[in-house]
């Protein structure tokens, strides 16, 4: 059975590979995007030494490199999900056997290990050449970041997956999917660092999901934090891992058990 799902792994990782002149594209959008961030932040610091707990080098840094980890973390499973349900496939993939959303689990993790290899990685040596950005020294922290970027591609797909599975109940979630995106994207820390949030918002956000996704793994790398921060971080991810995977389970148990298929 693990040489199934390892097997899915491998095939949507070739699928990906066939459309890879696609992705050489994204990598000059993305650095774009970098270059803008950049600019911006460089005529909000003016000059000053921190804000937020982050110099400007280190700003720099973080905005990179969570740009380039969404290209990891970042999937369509739910809207492929969705698609599924809508089709009626789900019907004929429920009966199989294998576990629908491990596998699912699985095409998301080949789709993000070719990002990583043939856009995060290669999109980042290239931004480097032309923005000021401060890579890690010690291997530890490397180590620990990987660590990070792991987890925080599991919480994203753990989101999906729920989102994905919303679709059996709410039969059409696009309007879901869409506000998904834009909260995950604006909450994780992507498009501002957490710490730049007034307090009452810290506060709330320190309760949810979203920092695990891109905030905690992009101050690990831009060297924000100390080593007892880096393990209370890695801790906060590992729980929200486990705390996802309970309305998860319970949602899939009731969808199976009220499955209304549409179309076929």
């Amino acid at each position: 059975m693990p040489s199934m799902y390892l097997e899915m792994i491998r095939i949507r990782f070739l699928m990906m590979l066939a459309y890879r002149v696609n992705y050489y594209s994204g990598i000059i959008i993305y650095s774009i995007n970098i270059g803008a961030y950049y600019f911006l932040w460089d005529a909000i610091y003016s000059g000053q030494g921190s804000m937020g707990g982050l110099t400007p080098s280190q700003m720099t840094t973080y905005v990179a490199i969570s740009w380039m980890a969404r290209a990891f973390y970042f999937n369509n499973i739910d809207r492929e999900m969705a698609l599924e349900i809508k089709d009626g496939k789900v019907a004929i993939e429920m009966i199989r056997p294998y576990n629908y959303l491990a596998v699912k689990m699985m095409q998301a993790l080949g789709e993000g290990i070719f990002r990583l290899l043939f856009f995060s990685v290669p999109g980042m040596l290239i931004v480097a050449l032309f923005f000021p950005l401060t890579f890690p020294s010690s291997p530890e922290t490397w180590g620990w970041y990987s660590v990070s970027l792991a987890l925080s591609f599991l919480i994203n797909t753990e989101i999906n997956l729920i989102t994905g599975v919303l679709t059996f109940f709410l039969l059409n979630n696009e309007g879901l999917m869409r506000a998904k995106r834009v909260v995950v994207d604006l909450f994780s820390g992507l498009i501002l660092p957490i710490s730049f949030y007034p307090g009452w918002a810290q506060s709330i956000l320190h309760f949810l999901p979203f920092q695990a996704i891109s905030y905690l793994p992009g101050m690990i790398f831009a060297g924000a934090m100390g080593n007892e921060q880096i393990g209370g971080a890695i801790l906060i991810q590992l729980i929200w891992v486990v705390v996802l995977l309970l309305p998860l389970y319970l949602m899939w148990i009731k969808a199976k058990n009220a499955l209304v298929v549409q179309g076929g």
